[in-house]
């Protein structure tokens, strides 16, 4: 962790990579401090059984979760065609007009 917090720095002296923030709230560090104190706790716990090693199975769980999430779940729900047709105003207005015509 402590080599992804040390700025990289070009030949020419400028900055390259600032590194990562370990106390970000978003991002990169937020999930791999969630996986160290995952195997913290489970490497705790399994003294006392073999079978919470299956709490490991959480890791790949909440991985996929995000993927579904963030990435694969609004690809695919979205509705193409609503994006593409634009809302032309001289229909819209026509619409209007015989709405307020009935009424």
């Amino acid at each position: 962790m402590s080599s992804m917090a040390k700025a990289t720095f070009a030949e020419d002296g400028s900055l390259a990579d600032g590194g990562v923030d370990l106390n970000m709230e978003q991002g990169m560090a937020e999930h791999l401090k969630d996986v160290i104190l995952l195997t913290a706790i489970v490497q705790v716990l399994s003294c006392f059984s073999l079978y919470v090693w299956y709490f490991w199975l959480l890791a790949p769980g909440r991985a996929l979760y995000l993927l579904w999430v963030n990435i694969l779940g609004p690809w695919l729900t979205t509705d193409s065609s609503a994006t593409n047709q634009e809302p032309n105003e001289k229909k819209q207005r026509r619409q209007e007009r015989r709405q307020m015509k009935r009424f």
